[in-house]
């Protein structure tokens, strides 16, 4: 059929555009994934603005602190890793424990949880290291998982062996429920509906976390990859967390500690 001359003519792309359409498009969301991964874009901090009350999350992987320099950065309050199953200490936790408490920081202490050993050691642990100092941030409890236990999950029954009575006791010493920290695997595994008097403290770094059982969150860790001044360890990036309500409302739950 001949053409008529009157008409515009489609341009077809073909392969060949098709092709460089394709490699473009990689590039581009390459380059995006490279500047997430850097730390340069993160898009959870546009939703994460919304929140006023700003905290971080720190252990000895940030070496020596300047609290009075970190404290400054627009940060509200601060978790120090203290403890770890039923024996270790994280090496900074003293000296970055002590210095915190010297700014206007609201200032708590997280135990990572094992599966290897049992609820009430890990709680003495806990206990030996972290004062009951009135006015500090219940103690979380960090339940996440670790090594191979990534590949094999532990039970639901063999997580609550160690979770229940760790909580129970952390509690009973402490004078407050235990915030349980949780990734959205872990939660869904162990926590989902369960737990109502303890504040819980969720990990999504990709998006606004939304809890499987519809539970409003107390604290949501929204990056583990910004940079503050204060800080001068093996890892570079630090942890950024919003808590859902107001700066009183949270010294409102750090008053709870006290007695």
């Amino acid at each position: 059929m001949t053409a008529d001359p009157s008409k515009p003519r489609r341009r077809r792309i073909g392969w060949r555009g098709a092709a460089i359409t394709a490699s473009v498009t990689v590039l581009i969301l390459g380059a995006f994934a490279a500047l997430i991964a850097s730390g340069h874009l993160w898009p959870n901090r546009i939703f994460a603005s919304s929140h006023t009350t700003r905290g971080i999350d720190v252990s000895s992987y940030q070496g020596a602190i300047d609290w009075t320099v970190l404290s400054s950065e627009d940060i509200d309050f601060a978790i120090i890793k203290a403890t770890e199953g039923s024996g270790a200490q994280d090496s900074r936790f003293a000296k970055n424990w002590s210095d915190a408490h010297e700014t206007d920081l609201l200032v708590g202490a997280y135990h990572f949880m094992s599966f290897e050993s049992e609820g009430a050691t890990q709680a003495q642990n806990v206990i030996d290291t972290v004062p009951d100092a009135p006015g500090s941030l219940p103690v979380t409890v960090d339940l996440e998982f670790y090594g191979d236990f990534f590949d094999n999950p532990p039970t639901r029954t063999h997580v609550r062996n160690i979770l229940d009575p760790l909580l129970a006791a952390l509690e009973d010493h402490y004078g407050t429920p235990p915030i349980i920290y949780a990734t959205p695997d872990a939660y869904d595994r162990y926590v989902r509906d369960d737990y109502p008097d303890n504040p819980i403290w969720i990990r999504s770094v990709a998006l606004p976390p939304r809890l499987s059982d519809e539970r409003d969150w107390t604290i949501w860790q929204y990056s583990h990859r910004d940079r503050l001044r204060g800080y001068n360890g093996d890892e570079q990036y630090i942890d950024m967390n919003v808590f859902a309500g107001t700066l009183d409302e949270m010294r409102a739950l750090a008053a709870q500690s006290a007695r």
